[in-house]
């Protein structure tokens, strides 16, 4: 049963939300074929049906219901999550979710987690790598990740889309090109450099696209962490291969084969990234795997055996 963990749904009405509230950039997410319309469910499900896909967990990231305005923040997030769990509902063999949270709101963000885990039966939680302007393993956070780590549940880390807050980046059309994996990369060090996974080891944290540049950096940040960051719990390598990454990588075979041997085949997890990849792309994005020339028992756990690790069934 092959789980796709990175895919995504919005509405409309949940986009002019988001707009009302003062975003500007949610053009990136209309007219793409993520909705809720029959006409793009069933197109989803055919697509899914041809890559052997049985089920995908959807995040609401990049639109993540993130406003300085506390009730902004709220409003949007029980908007999201009302929105997935309606989905669900409908559509329980094909879907799950990840939860939204009201951040940097964290006293919200708890008591929306407890909702959407213990009400509307969500999978774990879906969070950007940098929450206006902070970063993901902000200390202020920190009782949010606690409460996952407690009910060994998921938190899922996607880009934001903000360039990494990099003018060189955002300013020169390359938010997404490479400021999205840059942005994993940074999430993911950021993580490491605050000992979060081995202090709280039963948090299960989900990294986009193979970790961005982790695995080409890694080496780099055993050598160099001794004298940047003497302090942190343990070798970064080591806090790497505490968390999991999926697999959307463009059909890169190479990228994929670096994740593999830098991080290890059981810390990855299918992803597509629908409805940016679609069509033929989406399709590649399990093909690339199987005919990636990696042992076969290592493509049968990134398809199909590891997720169920992370995801509870």
């Amino acid at each position: 049963m092959a789980i796709d963990v990175h895919a995504h749904i919005w509405t409309d009405a949940y986009l002019d939300l988001l707009q009302a509230y003062g975003k500007t950039d949610t053009a990136t997410q209309r007219g793409l074929g993520a909705g809720t319309s029959d006409a793009d469910i069933e197109a989803r499900f055919a697509l899914m049906d041809e890559a052997g896909i049985t089920q995908q967990v959807l995040s609401v990231a990049p639109q993540s219901p993130h406003f300085t305005d506390r009730d902004h923040a709220v409003r949007a997030a029980r908007t999201a999550n009302d929105l997935y769990a309606e989905v669900v509902r409908r559509w329980p063999d094909r879907f799950r979710a990840f939860a939204a949270l009201p951040f940097p709101h964290t006293d919200a963000a708890l008591e929306e987690l407890e909702r959407a885990l213990d009400e509307l039966g969500m999978v774990g939680a879906c969070t950007t790598t940098s929450v206006l302007g902070r970063s993901v393993a902000d200390p202020a956070f920190e009782p949010v990740f606690e409460e996952l780590d407690r009910r060994g549940s998921v938190l899922y880390v996607h880009p934001a889309g903000t360039g990494a807050e990099s003018p060189l980046i955002a300013g020169h059309r390359l938010t997404w090109t490479i400021g999205a994996p840059v942005e994993d990369t940074v999430a993911a060090m950021h993580f490491v450099l605050a000992g979060v996974p081995s202090r709280l080891p039963r948090m299960k944290i989900v990294l986009s696209h193979l970790g961005g540049a982790l695995p080409m950096v890694l080496n780099r940040a055993d050598h160099q962490y001794v004298w940047e960051a003497p302090d942190i719990p343990e070798k970064p390598s080591a806090a790497a291969r505490r968390m999991w990454y999926d697999t959307v990588g463009h059909g890169h075979v190479p990228a994929l084969w670096a994740a593999v041997e830098s991080l290890g085949a059981d810390r990855l997890l299918l992803g597509t990234d629908f409805p940016y990849q679609a069509g033929g792309e989406f399709l590649a994005a399990t093909e690339y795997i199987r005919h990636s020339g990696l042992p076969e028992e290592q493509v049968a756990a990134i398809l199909d055996g590891n997720v169920a690790e992370v995801i509870p069934a």
